[in-house]
């Protein structure tokens, strides 16, 4: 293996939707650099971090049944019961809430958590508050999904701009099968996805926990283990 062939295998791809923005910035770090150098640095350095923000690593995903893995790269940072919007027609029960944030460091590409038929596809405007906020579920842009799987369980996921993020992209449409750890859409720049479990099921994961999209196990609709819990010290 060669060192560029080397050094190209440690770099992750780049997600198609970032090469208008890396090529923008990349043009204006050039007319810069032409302009005054110590300015075109400055970016240089704004180039690489858009390539960066845009990168599409492969993931390696559990594909047992049952298993319900993150949807998105970031912070765990609330499980709570709460009721699906009514868009989605899941009815007015309460069902656990995982909800990940994601800075503007974190991979921005989301994937499904498992394997089924988009059975419903909903987008609604709204504000553009921080997405860490929990009102952020109700008031903020979002684009909604219910992914239902042959054995007739339903979860919902809901990609939530925030206060930066400005643009909702889904790779999906309603009526799509898609697989586990597949890519349904992205958000940028920096925003939440939250996942709606099955009524009764029980997370696997705890606040403040760092989820992996496609990897992460947050939930197993099969198993019958208690809830866990978890501290952050």
């Amino acid at each position: 293996m060669s060192v560029i062939d080397s050094i190209r295998s440690q770099l992750s791809p780049v997600h198609p939707e970032g090469y208008p923005f890396i090529g923008g910035f990349a043009l204006v770090a050039i007319i810069l650099m032409w302009l005054w150098p110590p300015l075109g640095w400055l970016a240089v350095v704004a180039t690489a971090w858009c390539a960066y923000f845009f990168r599409d690593p492969p993931r390696i995903t559990p594909t047992r049944e049952g298993l319900v893995v993150a949807p998105a790269d970031g912070t765990v940072s609330r499980v709570t019961e709460a009721v699906p919007p009514a868009e989605l027609a899941l009815g007015a029960r309460p069902r656990v809430r995982i909800s990940i944030f994601m800075s503007v460091f974190n991979c921005h590409v989301n994937r499904s958590p498992l394997p089924g038929r988009i059975e419903r596809m909903v987008y609604r405007k709204g504000a553009f508050v921080s997405a860490d906020l929990d009102k952020a579920s109700e008031s903020n842009e979002r684009n909604m999904f219910v992914i239902a799987t042959a054995s007739g369980a339903r979860v919902a996921v809901i990609q939530i701009a925030g206060l930066v993020a400005r643009r909702i992209v889904p790779f999906v449409r309603e009526g799509a099968t898609v697989a586990a750890g597949q890519r349904i859409g992205m958000i940028r720049f920096g925003s939440r996805v939250d996942v709606y479990l099955p009524e009764g099921a029980r997370p696997l994961v705890g606040e403040g926990q760092t989820a992996i999209a496609g990897e992460t196990a947050l939930a197993d609709l099969k198993a019958a283990e208690p809830n866990r819990a978890f501290s952050m010290t």
